[in-house]
């Protein structure tokens, strides 16, 4: 069984309710284990104009191979709509593998740790609730990333926001 992060982050049709029912399908899947969920995180965008994201990060044990893994959280997203049109655009669900066990792996579909995490407050703040001393194959830990990303306009949301 390998030990997974992954990272949640919706800005459309209810954002909360987006991750909500996210997490409710990872929780039923017959594979997978939900260990633990951080807090959510409202954050502004990158990229094109358009509403704010939360953000959340979760811990998973899982038996399934990264792609596959990859193919389920896909599922995921196509049963909330998830439309790709727009290059860093908004979306109903998007689902990110961050870590996978200590591998690293660099495909044409899948790159664990994801690409751009240590430069995102977005992804490393919510995964520091889960575990801020959790070492990165780089042997560099989430918080000494984190101390090298500015946490401007990420706040701590509550159920209400949208």
């Amino acid at each position: 069984m390998a030990e997974v992060y992954i990272a949640l982050g919706s800005n459309l049709n209810n954002p909360q309710r987006q991750l909500d029912c996210a997490l409710e399908s990872l929780a039923q899947h017959s594979e997978i284990e939900l260990l633990a969920v951080s807090h959510r995180y409202r954050t502004p965008p990158i990229g094109p104009e358009q509403p704010d994201f939360i953000n959340a990060a979760a811990q998973l044990r899982t038996a399934l191979a990264p792609l596959a893994l990859l193919d389920a959280l896909q599922r995921i997203e196509q049963q909330q709509n998830r439309q790709r049109d727009i290059h860093w655009g908004p979306r109903t669900l998007d689902l990110d593998i961050l870590l996978y066990d200590n591998i690293v792996l660099d495909s044409e579909r899948l790159t664990i740790p994801h690409r751009l995490m240590g430069e995102r407050a977005f992804v490393l703040v919510p995964l520091a609730d889960l575990n801020a001393n959790l070492m990165l194959p780089s042997g560099k830990t989430v918080a000494q990333l984190l101390a090298n990303c500015s946490r401007e306009g990420i706040v701590k949301a509550d159920s209400t926001d949208q």
